[in-house]
Parts: structure tokens; sequence; C-alpha cells
């Protein structure tokens, strides 16, 4: 103590401060011709005192930390994506700079100070290159006007100077590419964006390979990502033997992270774009495979994030099955990237399908096989019909004893057995395996394959071999897990053939099942729909179950999408000459128009998914630069705003604005823009009531055949008229109407000077004319019609159509009209002579009995509005009528304008009132402050990637501090845990006290965010997270092996195993964030925590990554 207290002070230590980067250098002039040194000149550096925590130029210093600059750092910026349209970036700058200094009262007015029409400034940050290659997109003369940016490709048209455009290419293959590959091939040498839709088995792949060896001949790097990590495991396995250099990013594991290709989840991409990797500076290609997973509600915004913010030097390829939008796909992400994106697509499949119906169950009808769809794609009627008689002649002798039951969709596991035995039977005869069997649900993949103990596909020396490798798989296991039940089951399957794959069995086991299923060893495969998402396992024959599934909600069909997806997996390339595809009909047979419309019907077409995370918006907020309307408005679920044209228009609509002539707004005249507002809101009223009146049963009563109508419109000034028709269609109804006018306007060739002034809204005088009484016969729409009337008139509506009608003609041009004709005129003349001032008319309230609170609101409102039209001074100005035309003419386009800019701007957003509602959020749970700036917790939710409130939260409320490390791992197991189980974990009371806790902070989170007005309920919020694997993670995290550990639940092992997994990561991310917080005791808890799991079978190595 004494010596802290009898230290020396240095006051001036506390004022030392670091030199500031040189701002100039010094550069050598040389002789052009000799290269003799001439001068030294000192020249400015620009971009200098940059880095990665104030920039996000390319040109900042690379990162000297070797463990940040793989994944970077959530302080580092991320790189600037591509800038978007200059408009956009001018508006937007206007919009940051700051008038008034923080702390000062008034400050400075920038407005048009050289800005418009010069040089359009750059946000802060770009670099010059970045300007430049952004200025691309200046609205320029015709040509630009639509600018394409998806050019499909014509892959009909030969390429056959392919050798001499490519004669050395970067990476040869063994045999000659197709059409499709080599257009790609040339796109990819030319350093384009490629999407590649083609058919399963078509051979995407190439596309990506080529790639990878184009980067490696540059020396620049490849970012393969996949939707799934088993995929990733497998593509690694893949690259690494043809290239070598490969390295793979998954969520656990970090394999040769410095090579040249490195293969990851999207979700990993996403992370290292935010967090300004230093990987992305030598990025040449992002391969993105499975585009279509774009429609996954949960994940499928994750790739609309990357593909928003990869910067400008980035070339993107999109690999994906066939979807019907393609162009359009492309098309958006090729106006957010400011670059060509080359759209090719195959026109079949290299291996043609053909799909059968069956409906055998025994012996004596195992060949029951019915063809329904040929190769070409013709659907056969017959086929069907033969099915349906086949399934009659066996129920026909029961149901005619019992009279017919509706025979009921489900069936007995006897029934199923002997269907697939019979068609195994058959198939196996005919040489047509292997097969993959789709079936929607778990348990009945495995009774299926525990159903076929009497069968047995492998000959001696298959068994053999399939002996071996299993047991070499499974050498790296611990004794006791390799006697785990399901793995004794497996092998006992495998032996004869047969094998399950779903995402209950053990990561470990799937291996094992696909790399034997790929070696042919696996005769039958009983699989869900994940086995069809990408995993390259084509095979003989493809077996559908069933043709409906549950997706969560509820069952449903399969959707042409999903049904093509697996049934692609039927024929190998080079090996099948068609690939068959087999639906079971059980039970009945489906209904043709189903099998139709999941057969020919199109696939379903990418969709945006986007939506708005707590962890985009703090990690968006956190850069100056960056916005999160921004990034809203460069999603797909945006990409029909069309931002170029719209500038154009706005600009033609300034310069029209700016050439009208001046208003005169003077002496009697002052009040008519006060006048012009109060006619269009009276319009806009009136025009509302017509519609109910019109939507409403008595409305359409009273506009009958026979009444009298007011009608206003180019031709005519409060003319009355009468209903002679009424049309039927409801949505745009018109109405023949006979009506009264002055002789030689018949045809509205005299046009009304007042119309467009609307004085038939103050003026209620009825229309007389001043010569001779004429008529016509017009449809009028609603518009028209200003008033009904009280009265009606006997009408021969026929006659009168046709006499009219017949006028018309030339030669009976002069015809006197008929009597029918006559009557009705001198009526309505009568009657306009009668009440000069203006007939009585319906009442909406009052006549009609309409009694909503709009008609009533609305009728109310339009008195008041025609009782202050009166008391204006300027509709008694000689010249009212010609200023109020320009009045007009000038509001019109202020509208259009105003209503372009509004389309541009961040208010017309779909998604803005969410992220104001988020916003407020995160304000009230102070994670940002009012001015929008992240704090500590914002930082620390940064980290985190999922359900980053409750963790957040949880760690603020130091509720993890009283709980043992195997404790909280079992709690956070509720963060990774989806699925219901009915089994009820026993735990220790502090860790029931946590759960609740738990709970608490997420029923009060749920409630905030409802008050905040987000749409999901506090009950909603709560409910997905579920406790059901804390009592087994808490025992695995004690030691207890995973054989015990498998009893304690009804959850399949394969399930567990994921869980834990994944429950790692999240103990990593609480690990990293209790270091932001400064928690070094609740960041070794986790690291304790996070060892205890990592043990055994849980963790063994992919098989694909050895």
């Amino acid at each position: 103590f004494s010596r802290l207290t009898e230290r020396d002070v240095h006051v001036d230590s506390l004022l030392h401060c670091s030199s500031s980067p040189l701002h100039s250098g010094i550069s050598v002039v040389r002789d052009p011709t000799t290269g003799m040194l001439l001068d030294f000149t000192e020249v400015l550096l620009g971009d200098t005192g940059i880095s990665a925590k104030n920039s996000m130029s390319l040109q900042r210093p690379p990162n000297p930390n070797p463990s940040e600059s793989l994944r970077g750092s959530n302080t580092n910026y991320p790189f600037l994506p591509v800038i978007t349209d200059l408009f956009v970036i001018e508006y937007m700058f206007l919009a940051w700079l700051l008038t008034v200094p923080p702390g000062l009262k008034v400050g400075m007015d920038f407005s048009d100070k050289g800005l418009n029409g010069h040089d359009s400034p750059s946000t802060p940050g770009t670099t010059s290159t970045e300007k430049k290659d952004g200025g691309t997109t200046k609205p320029g003369k015709g040509h630009e006007e639509k600018k394409r940016w998806a050019i499909p490709v014509d892959i009909t048209s030969p390429c056959d100077d392919f050798y001499k455009r490519i004669p050395n290419p970067a990476f040869k293959y063994p045999f000659e590419l197709d059409m499709f590959q080599k257009q790609a091939v040339l796109r990819l040498e030319a350093h384009e964006s490629v999407f590649v839709a083609a058919h399963t088995s078509a051979g995407k792949t190439v596309v990506a390979e080529y790639a990878i060896a184009l980067s490696q001949k540059h020396m620049t790097r490849t970012i393969y990502t996949s939707p799934i990590k088993a995929l990733s495991n497998q593509k690694f396995r893949d690259f690494k033997t043809t290239f070598g250099d490969v390295g793979l990013l998954t969520g656990d594991v970090q394999l040769s992270p410095e090579a040249s290709c490195l293969i990851m989840t999207t979700e990993i991409l996403r992370s290292m774009l935010y967090n300004g990797s230093e990987v992305i500076r030598d990025l040449e290609w992002v391969i993105f495979d499975e585009v279509h997973y774009i429609n996954d509600a949960e994940r499928g915004v994750v790739w609309e994030e990357v593909l928003i913010m990869l910067p400008d030097h980035v070339s993107i390829i999109l690999l994906s099955a066939t979807v019907p939008n393609a162009v359009e796909f492309s098309e958006w992400i090729g106006r957010i990237k400011k670059k060509h994106i080359y759209v090719i697509s195959t026109a079949k499949r290299p291996v043609p399908l053909e799909h059968y119906l069956y409906t055998g169950n025994s012996t004596k009808t195992q060949k029951e096989l019915f063809l329904l769809l040929d190769p070409i794609g013709n659907f056969q009627t017959k086929g069907y019909y033969s099915a349906i008689d086949a399934k009659k002649e066996r129920t026909s002798k029961h149901a005619q004893s019992f009279g017919t039951k509706n025979a009921s969709q489900k069936t007995t596991p006897n029934q199923d057995r002997a269907v697939w035995l019979s068609l195994l039977h058959f198939l196996s005869q005919r040489q047509q395996t292997p097969v993959v069997a789709f079936t929607f649900s778990r348990t009945r993949c495995d009774d299926n394959a525990r159903s076929l103990a009497s069968m047995d596909l492998t000959s001696s020396g298959e068994k053999s071999e399939i002996h071996s490798f299993f047991q070499k798989s499974l050498s790296r296991l611990r004794g006791g897990d390799r006697q785990l039940p399901q793995i004794l089951l497996m092998r006992d399957l495998l032996k004869r053939g047969i094998a399950v794959h779903h995402s209950g069995i053990l990561p470990i086991l799937k291996e094992v099942i696909e790399m034997l299923f790929s070696r042919g060893l696996v005769k039958v495969l009983f699989a869900t729909e994940t086995f069809a998402m990408g995993v390259n396992m084509p095979a003989r024959t493809v077996v559908f179950d069933s043709i409906r599934k549950h997706d969560g909600t509820g069952f449903r069909n399969l959707l042409p999408g999903e049904y093509i997806q697996m049934a692609g997996r039927a024929g190998r390339r080079g090996l099948d000459a068609t690939g068959t595809v087999i639906i079971l009909c059980k039970s009945g047979v489906h209904d043709m128009g189903d099998l139709h419309v999941m057969m020919l019907g199109k696939p379903t077409v990418l969709q945006s998914q986007f939506r708005l995370t707590y962890t985009m918006i703090l990690n968006l907020l956190r850069v100056e630069a960056l916005r999160v309307t921004d990034m809203m408005r460069r999603s797909f679920s945006e990409s029909h705003r069309d931002t170029q044209a719209h500038e154009q228009q706005i600009g033609q609509l300034k310069q029209t604005l700016s050439s009208l002539p001046p208003l005169d707004t003077e002496g009697q005249l002052s009040d008519l823009l006060p006048y012009y507002y109060t006619v269009t809101e009276l319009r806009i009223t009136a025009e509302a009531l017509q519609c109910a009146v019109l939507g409403s049963v008595n409305g359409l009563k009273a506009l009958s055949v026979g009444r009298v109508v007011v009608v206003n419109n180019k031709q005519h000034f409060n003319a009355l008229g009468v209903l002679l028709q009424v049309s039927s269609d409801s949505v745009n109804r018109t109405f023949t109407a006979l009506v009264i006018c002055e002789k030689g306007n018949e045809e509205g060739g005299g046009d009304n000077p007042n119309a467009s002034a609307f004085p038939h809204l103050y003026n209620t005088a009825l229309f007389l004319p001043e010569g001779p009484c004429s008529h016509t016969v017009q449809k009028l729409k609603l518009q028209d019609v200003s008033a009904i009337t009280v009265k009606t008139l006997k009408v021969i509506p026929d006659r009168i159509i046709d006499n009219y009608n017949k006028r018309q003609q030339p030669r009976f041009r002069l015809d006197p009209p008929g009597q029918a004709i006559s009557t009705a005129t001198q009526e309505l003349l009568r009657l306009a002579e009668a009440n000069p001032g203006g007939v009585v008319t319906l009442d909406a309230v009052n006549d009609l009995q309409l009694k909503s609170v709009d008609v009533v609101e609305g009728t109310m409102r339009l008195r008041v509005l025609q009782d202050s039209l009166k008391d204006f001074n300027c509709i008694h100005s000689p010249t009212f009528s010609e200023q109020f035309l320009r009045v007009q003419e000038r509001m019109s386009v202020q509208e259009e304008l105003d209503k372009l800019l509004f389309l541009i701007s961040d208010q017309s957003l779909s998604l803005l009132p969410e992220y104001h509602q988020r916003i407020k959020v995160l304000q009230s749970l102070q994670y940002v402050d009012n001015s929008g700036a992240v704090q500590l917790k914002g930082r620390v939710a940064c980290q985190i990637s999922s359900h980053e409130l409750l963790l957040t939260e949880l760690l603020f409320e130091n509720a993890l501090s009283p709980l043992a490390p195997e404790e909280s791992a079992a709690l956070l197991s509720c963060l990774v845990f989806q699925q219901k189980t009915q089994v009820e974990p026993h735990i220790t009371n502090t860790l029931q006290e946590g759960i609740e806790r738990v709970l608490a902070v997420a029923q009060r989170i749920g409630e905030l965010q409802r008050d905040c007005g987000i749409t999901q309920t506090a009950e909603e919020f709560v409910g997905q997270f579920k406790f059901g694997l804390t009592e087994v993670v808490y025992c695995w995290a004690r030691g207890m092996p995973f054989a015990e550990i498998a009893q304690l639940t009804d959850v399949q092992e394969g399930t567990v195993v994921r869980c834990i997994q994944r429950l790692d990561e999240v103990l990593k991310e609480v690990r990293q964030a209790a270091r932001i917080v400064g928690d070094s005791v609740l960041g070794s808890k986790m690291e304790k925590a996070s060892l205890a799991i990592r043990r055994d079978i849980v963790f063994t190595a992919s098989l694909y990554t050895h």
C-alpha cells in the first residue's frame, strides 16, 4: 500500500499522444525514354490514418492479428458493399449532413450549393475506385433507359470455337463438357457472374470446380457456401481430392483456413462480411450452391444479406435446381451489384425419368406397375385407369359382401410390409437397385426398414466389404459407444443391404450409410426429404411411400418443386438410360388431378424471405455509413422498385413544373389554392360515398331502370338523365342512360369549359337548354352520376335504345325521334323546368339506410364542404376557369412528383414500420441510444447469432452466475432444441430456478415486443424455448455415457447429438460475449462447460474430413 501511495506522479504521461500518420510521401520522376532519375516530388497521400475500426475502404491496412483476420472482429467495419444509385446516394448524403453541430443552437444551410448537377457526393468511406465503378448508373439517354442486368444465355447455339477461345483452360476435364457448362466456363474466363439453373445431376459442380481452378491460377480465393453442414463436409472431401488446397469452416470445425478455396455454411460467410474478415480482400468468387434454399422461411434471409453485403470486386456464381423465375432473380442481383448476371439453364435432364404407379401387395400382384408419365413428359391416363382397375379388382369382392365403406387412408404395418416386400423383390429381380424410398416420417422410415427382416439383398462378397468398412469407420468410437442400440441395429440392416437416413440417425452413421450408398452397397435406403437436399447420391430408382407430408403446420400434397427435387435422385448419369420413379398406391390410387399438378406443375418460384433480425439491425447500426433502410431497399422483396426509371421521370416532371405558367393568386383569386384543396377533398369524399352506395343492396335497388339521375361529365353539366340499363359487371359497373342536352351537343363536341373546375359541386342549378332540347343515349360511369334523385319515370328501355341506335346510321340520321324517346325527353325537361334550383336527391343515410360509420361521417363532411364552397371569392373572378385549369395542371404534376419521390424514399419500404418497432424494442432495452448509437448491450448481442435478445438479457442479469458449468450448458440447451418431447426431465433445484428465470426474461421481452407493435405474441415468443433436453445435456456434461443418456429421453440419438453440437456453438458465443463485458468468471465457466460436452460420439470428427 505504501508503495502505491508514495509513487512519483507524472502528469505529463497523461498527455502523451501518438504521432499522426504522414500525410505525404516522396515520388520519383524519371525520364520516360531512358529511365534516368530526374527529380523527386512530394505527393499527398489519401486514406491516411484509416483502419478496420474507422473505414470500410479496401485501402485500409490488413489486420495484424492472425486470429482476427479469418473471422474478423465485431468491432471491425465491414468492407463497403456495392454502392446504390447515385441519385439515392445524393439523397442519402444530404440526409446525413448535420446542419447544426451537436451542442450548438444554430448551424449552416447547405441546400443546393453546388451539390446538384455538379459532382455528386460520394458516401463517407468510399474510395475513388469504388466511386468510379458505382458511377455506371448515371441516368443516361435512350439505351440506358432500361438497362437489363440479367442476360439469358442461349444454350442451343453451338460453341465451336470453345477451345480456340480457351486454349489452355484452368482445369481439364476427362470428358467433353455439355453446352451449358461450356457457356458458363466462357463467362467465368471473362470474370462475369453466372446463375446456373440446371436439373439434378446435370453437372452444375463442373462450374464450381472451374471457378476454384481459376482462382488458384489467379492466386486469389474462392468461397463455396452450402446450406447444410453435411453438404459442406461432402464437398470438402470431393474438392480436397480434386484440388488439395481446400479449407473448411463450419460452426465447430476449422480446417486449413489459409487455403485458397474455403467451404463454409452461408451463416459463417455472413458473419465474416459483417466483421470485416481479411479473407474478403483476396476473394474472387463466391459460389452459392442450392440457391433455391433462399425460399427457406427460417434461413432464406441469410442468402439475401450475403448477396447485398458482398463488395464490388467479388464475382458471384449461383447454382440452383430449375426455377421458373431465374431471370427475375438474377435481374435483382445484377441491379444491386451493378454487374451483368448471365443466366444459364438446362432444357432437360441428362437421364430422363419414367414415373409409375405401383399397386402390388403380394407375390401374385407384384408386377402391377403402371406407367403414368413417359420420358418425354406425356401424362398417360391409360396407365392411371389400369391402376384403378387393378385396385378395384381386389377390393370389389370384399366390398360386395359388406357394402362399400370408404376405404380408410391408413394402412396397417402388415399391409405396408406386404407392399414393400413385393415391390423390392420385383425391383431386385429387374436389377433396379439401388433404391431410395422417400418416407415423410422418421418413425415410418425405421418401421419399414425393420419390417424387412426376411429380406437379404447382398452377396457374400458385398457383406464382407460392408462389414470391414463399418468396423473401420467406427474404430474411432469408444467401446461403449460402439454398442449403442442404433449402431447394432444399423449394422444388422446394412449387412443385408438396407439402411435408414434421417435426422434422428447419429451423424457418423449417416456418413457411413452415405459412403456405402455411393459405392452401391446399400440396395434400399429409407430416407426423409433432407436426403434429396444437395447430397449428391443418385440412385437407379426412387420410390415415394406417400405424396403427402407434414410441413410443420399441417398435412399437404408435395409441391412440384419438392417432387422434382426428390424424383431427380433417380437415374445415374453414364449408368442408367432412364431413371425410374415409383409412387406407391397403398390404400387407394391417388387423385389424378393431384398427381398431374405434382408431376407437371411449375416448380416453386424463388421468393424473398427477407425479414429484419436484431443482429442485422445492430450490425448495420454500428457502422455509420451503412443504413438498415439501404439493406431493406436492396432486398429481393423490394426488387420491384425501379429507382432508375423513377429518377428519370422525376427529372422530367421537375422540368415540366418549371415550364408551367405562373399562377395568378392576387385579389379575388387569393383563395384559389384553398378552393382547389377543398374541391379535391369534396370530389374524393363524394366518390367514396358513391362506391359505398353502389356496394349496398339499397343503393343498387335505387339505381334501377327508370331512375332519374343528375349527370356531370366533360359533356354535361348538371343535366338530368334517366337510366335505361344497368350492367351486370360488379367491378366496373356502367349505366346506359338517356340524357337531355342542347341541340348540336349530342356528340359532346362543344366541350364544357367549366367541366374541370367542378362547378356542379357548389352550383346545384339544373341544366336547361337555351334552344330546342335534344337528347343523347350514353354509357355513364359511376363518376358521371353526381346525384340520385327521388324521381322515377316509366320508360321502355329497349325501344329507346333501338330507336337511338337506328338514328345513328347515316341514312336514318334525319328521322324524327320515336315516341318513347320524345316522351322521356319531355318528362326530363319538365322536371328540370319545375325545379331549376335542383331536384331533391336520395340521402345515403336516411333514404338508403346506410348506417356504417364511414358513410355517416362522409355524408356529414360532404355537407360541410359543399356549404364552405359558397364562401370562396375566387369563383366570382372572370378569369377563374382559366386560372383553375392552371392550378389543376400544376397540382397534378406536383402530385405525380410527390408520389415518385415517395416511391424512391425510405418511407415506401414495406418493412419500415417493423424496423421502427424493432428499434423501439432495442431502445427500451438500452441496446442502442436515442440517436441510434450501439451501446455495450448491443455490442454483445452482435456476437450472438440466434435468440440474441434473450441471451444478452440473461448475461446482463447474471442469470448464469449461480449455476455450475454443466447446469449452464443444460439451461442453454433450450436455445437449440426445437422438438416436442413426452418425457418430463428430472433436474436439480438450481436448474429449475434457472428455467423459471429464463421463462420470466422471455416473457418480459415478448411483452415488450408486443407493446412496441410487433405482431408475435408473448406466448409465441416464450413458446420457442423448449427445455426437453435439459436433463440429457446435464447428465452428458457430467460424464454419463451416451448409451445411458439415450435411455433418458424419447428424442432420437441423431437429434440429441446435433443439439449438443449446436449448443457448443452457443457456449462459444456466450464466452465471446462474456469477454466483451469483462466477466472472466463466466468466460471460464463457459469454457469448462464446452470442454465437458465435447467428447466421445457427439464430437467424433466427420468421416469426410479425414
